[in-house]
């Protein structure tokens, strides 16, 4: 498990790949983002999409599955405390397979808290071809070895 102390800048964790399944594609938009160009074939081919494309949600959905795999390990699990920027320059299909990449950009800790601190990340979720998909930065907490002290 990692601490505070143990991320520094500049480390990088890599996770994928997942491929895209058109089943559970369409299920999730039709629960949670019921857009036409989401849920049926032909509104997503008169689209600016082109075709039937993936909720950015779902691709952040499947992005948080990759990125608890990539062996970041956080002592008290990838805690988001916030989303400074999400974007998504490309959609994603159907048959996609994605790959993300998750680098810490800034670490300091609590100045309130001793037994914490965070951790900003750039996360960036690719397809296939190698073309950005989402990308996002974050501040996650992240305990310090204080709390281990604290415990023992």
């Amino acid at each position: 498990m990692r601490y505070l102390e143990d991320v520094v800048v500049g480390q990088r964790f890599e996770g994928g790949p997942i491929t895209v399944d058109t089943d559970e594609m369409l299920a999730f938009a039709r629960r949670y983002d019921p857009q036409p160009f989401h849920t049926d074939a032909e509104a997503g081919a008169r689209s600016l999409f082109g075709g039937l494309a993936a909720s950015g949600w779902l691709t952040a959905a499947l992005t948080m599955r990759m990125v608890v795999g990539t062996g970041i390990d956080l002592a008290w699990g990838v805690l988001g405390r916030q989303v400074e920027t999400l974007e998504w320059p490309r959609p994603v299909f159907a048959g996609d397979t994605l790959r993300v990449t998750t680098e810490v950009i800034e670490v300091r800790p609590s100045r309130s808290r001793p037994d914490r601190g965070m951790i900003r990340t750039r996360c960036e979720t690719f397809n296939q071809h190698g073309e950005l998909v989402q990308s996002f930065t974050s501040l996650l907490i992240v305990p310090s070895r204080a709390i281990e002290a604290k415990a023992g």
